[in-house]
């Protein structure tokens, strides 16, 4: 059976269970404190929330002024600010492949981590329940799974120049490959730990393989799919900076290493900046996503 370890597959915080009809002994109570209590607005919640990432925020920005106080290469917190909002003051200005705004070097790296991150998702979700699924197949590939999965994923970009004579369908091939064992690892997963219980109950009725799969595998294995697919498009963003700062082009990888030759060094943490939101918010629209397919028990 093909196993992964603890530490790559991340296991969803929800469980499959059949549900159980509600109890007829305990008849819902009204609300004892319904009325104008019950519409009352958590502020202390909402305080408890907004105040410590504020405060770590503004730690942040306390000791990255005071340790460029005395002038340097390092700018100080006000001089990136002031860079930020002349730089997008107009994101979108194209003069020429080589000279364009952030906004469409931003577009231009997240094309590629749809391309390469779809691609992998077509191919590795399907693999995964295969592996999951049977037996012989799982043992067959588990050794090279193992084998390939903590190649650093830079290391297969020579490899897609070398195939695709091409930065950009290179780039493609390297978030490919890093994105694929996540949703690999954690179908198959998904798949083994289907309660054996519903598939004895599929026995029983004769379902086909085709019913077997929509309508006990894929409710089941969801949780599991989608924690691989936010693990594999984080994974995927991660790597297209250091790809495109090889393969050069348009992309924001690109760009970080242009304003590195030209000493911008405000722009660069600009940059940092930028990758992290735009990573953040892919994260988090996917954790909604697993979040809305959630079952509970």
């Amino acid at each position: 059976m093909f196993h992964s370890p603890r530490g790559e597959a991340e296991a969803p915080s929800s469980s499959l269970s059949p549900l159980s009809p509600p109890s007829a002994t305990a008849p819902a109570q009204p609300a004892a404190n319904a009325g104008p209590a019950a519409a009352r607005f958590d502020w202390q919640g909402l305080w408890m929330r907004l105040l410590p990432p504020l405060l770590g925020l503004a730690l942040a920005i306390g000791l990255w002024g005071l340790f460029t106080q005395k002038g340097g290469a390092f700018p100080t917190p006000g001089q990136t600010w002031a860079s930020a909002l002349q730089l997008f003051a107009e994101p979108f200005y194209s003069k020429g492949p080589n000279d364009q705004g952030i906004g469409w070097n931003i577009l231009a790296s997240l094309q590629r981590v749809a391309l390469g991150f779809g691609l992998a998702a077509a191919v590795g979700i399907p693999l995964g329940f295969v592996i999951g699924r049977f037996e012989f197949i799982g043992r067959m590939l588990s050794p090279l799974i193992s084998l390939l999965k903590p190649v650093s994923p830079l290391a297969w970009l020579p490899i897609g120049l070398l195939v695709f004579k091409s930065a950009n369908p290179a780039a493609i091939w390297t978030l490919f490959i890093c994105s694929i064992w996540p949703m690999v690892v954690n179908t198959a997963v998904g798949v083994q730990r289907v309660p054996q219980d519903y598939l004895n109950v599929a026995r029983v009725l004769r379902l086909s393989e085709w019913k077997l799969i929509t309508q006990i595998y894929l409710p089941a294995i969801l949780p599991y799919v989608l924690t691989g697919v936010r693990l594999s498009v984080g994974t995927a963003w991660l790597v297209i900076v250091a790809a495109e700062m090889l393969t050069g082009g348009v992309g924001i990888g690109f760009w970080v290493w242009d304003e590195w030759n030209n000493l911008n060094v405000a722009h660069i943490i600009i940059a940092i900046f930028v990758i992290g939101i735009v990573g953040m918010a892919l994260e988090q629209a996917l954790v909604s996503l697993a979040e809305r397919f959630s079952f509970t028990e």
